[in-house]
């Protein structure tokens, strides 16, 4: 369903500065799209006419299949569904408190008292900072003030956020912080719209990708098909991603198999081809065709693996007690990517969970769930590519914890379903306190298919 599109879209500036020429883009309900591009393509513009900020000089914008029109009336009503986050946050707070800076849209909506307070206080949750609710915006840092011009519309309840590089500025922290907000708020049905120029990040965050250079639309698809187009990119003075790049690397040495372009770490590694050959040293006594259990024998290299026994066949044995052996991988290790519902949070629970899972790695997604850890003394070991380093230490027959809450942990589920789908590899995962409290920790160790997406 295409909830907003453009026909045929100009907008020249006083001076005479083309900033969008010819516009044609149709955007789909539900979805994470990025515009890319470097400074001065256009992006911003288009953003401003997206929410009628802007009125086109020629062409125009539909919003569910219905054109745009300016009056005071009808512009308020696209503002309510469509918003939009600047990129200097500073251009969008001026309130002297956080919460009436974020009650300012609903407000001016007409939305009662009561109504105006409860999507501040939601709002304000979801961002994690209700506790800084009665602070001056300006004593806020640059992440906070981007959270609270998130919130502020959020609170207006739109189908579609508009986001004008809404990483710049960030440390990396608060970087990873922002997407988990906006992969929260599209798990929840908004569609969501950014700008950027960081090609990772547009890679592998969004299902779709516009590309856009000197004012037009020079580019369009989904993430794999535009970043593979090396011209394209050279036309549009960007780069292909940094994992893409390394995949093509690895494929050209014979290291890959399958066809699909990798958007993640875990993604790239599971690409690689296990190895089929290796030098081992070997006991006497063995000999060419004799059969060897590598768990066995090399109880390091093992434990490091992600498989929990490697068996071999002797192949040739040369001088020095060294063998050339064909490894035969049967039985991988049962990792696991445990999720624990923060809307549900009880210390002593999490506690038993780490202590009687055999938890050995730690991490948290969103403000709340940092913050739960942080006040309670639970160890973190990760903060930012929470879900791919809780993979990848998954394969390697780890078991891993994340704190999350609300759509993340549907967020997280899909993107874990996703990995296993596509590399075939199994391992545990589950929401720890869903239905049937911590009874997991038995059934996993006694018929761990309970737990395997």
């Amino acid at each position: 369903m295409i909830i907003l599109e453009t026909r045929s879209l100009k907008y020249t500036y006083p001076d005479g500065t083309a900033a969008v020429q010819d516009l044609n883009i149709e955007i789909k309900k539900g979805k994470k799209v990025a515009f890319v591009g470097q400074n001065g393509s256009g992006k911003s513009t288009l953003f401003l006419l997206l929410n009628g900020t802007l009125k086109p000089a020629e062409g125009e914008v539909l919003f569910h299949g219905v054109p745009f029109k300016y009056d005071s009336k009808s512009l308020r009503e696209i503002r309510k569904s469509i918003g939009i986050v600047f990129q200097n946050s500073d251009d969008q707070i001026f309130a002297p408190t956080v919460y009436q800076d974020v009650a300012f849209g609903p407000a001016n909506l007409g939305y009662s008292k009561e109504r105006v307070d409860a999507c501040v206080h939601q709002a304000l949750e979801q961002v994690g900072l209700y506790r800084l609710k009665d602070k001056p915006p300006h004593h806020l840092s640059g992440g906070q003030k981007k959270r609270v011009a998130i919130a502020g519309i959020m609170a207006m309840e739109p189908e579609v956020i508009i986001l004008d590089e809404p990483l710049s500025n960030l440390d990396p922290v608060g970087a990873d912080e922002i997407i988990d907000l906006l992969n929260e708020f599209n798990q929840l049905g908004s569609t969501i719209i950014i700008s950027t120029h960081d090609v990772d990040l547009a890679y592998r965050w969004s299902d779709y990708v516009y590309i856009m250079s000197n004012s037009k639309l020079i580019g369009q698809g989904t993430p794999a098909e535009v970043f593979k187009e090396q011209e394209l990119l050279k036309k549009a003075g960007l780069r292909q991603p940094t994992t893409l790049e390394i995949y093509h690397e690895i494929e050209r040495r014979g290291l890959a198999r399958g066809k699909n372009s990798p958007k993640t770490v875990p993604e790239l590694v599971s690409t690689l081809k296990p190895l089929d050959l290796m030098w081992v040293d070997v006991p006497p006594g063995v000999r060419e065709g004799d059969n060897l259990n590598l768990g066995v024998m090399y109880g390091v290299y093992a434990t490091q693996s992600p498989y929990e026994a490697i068996n071999a066949t002797v192949l040739h044995i040369h001088s020095g007690g060294r063998a050339i052996v064909e490894l035969k991988r049967k039985g991988i290790k049962a990792g696991g990517v445990l999720l624990y519902d923060t809307d549900k949070y009880s210390l002593d629970e999490v506690r038993q969970i780490i202590k009687e899972g055999e938890i050995v790695f730690v991490g948290a997604m969103g403000k709340k769930s940092k913050t739960l850890a942080e006040q309670d003394g639970i160890r973190l070991d990760v903060t930012s590519g929470v879900i791919d380093k809780s993979i990848l230490m998954a394969l390697c027959g780890k078991r891993c914890l994340i704190l999350t809450a609300g759509g993340m942990i549907d967020h997280a589920l899909k993107r874990t379903r996703e990995y296993v789908d596509k590399s075939g590899i199994e391992f545990t995962v589950g929401v720890v306190n869903r239905e049937g409290g911590c009874k997991w920790l038995e059934e996993m160790d006694t018929n761990p298919e309970t737990f395997k997406v």
